[in-house]
């Protein structure tokens, strides 16, 4: 897993793009409270469930790992 340039601005990218995705789809509603780590899974499985991203081997899954596919997939976005 190679490092994104500017992975830090896109997983907040991400983030931001993320719950705002599932707040219109109506199926959460994020707190003040929920830490990025809670929020980051919560977006990961989300986007998988939906088919937006492919998921991440089983065996495979950390916190690091799904922080980096949403980097990815925000780098992707307008």
């Amino acid at each position: 897993m190679k490092k994104l340039k500017n992975e830090k601005e896109l997983v907040k990218k991400a983030i931001a793009e993320g719950m705002k995705y599932g707040e219109e789809r109506g199926v959460v509603e994020f707190e003040p409270t929920d830490s990025a780590n809670e929020k980051i899974e919560y977006i990961y499985r989300l986007l998988v469930h939906d088919k937006v991203i492919q998921p991440i081997p089983q065996d495979q899954i950390s916190q690091l790992s799904m922080r980096h596919k949403l980097a990815i997939w925000a780098s992707k976005l307008k």
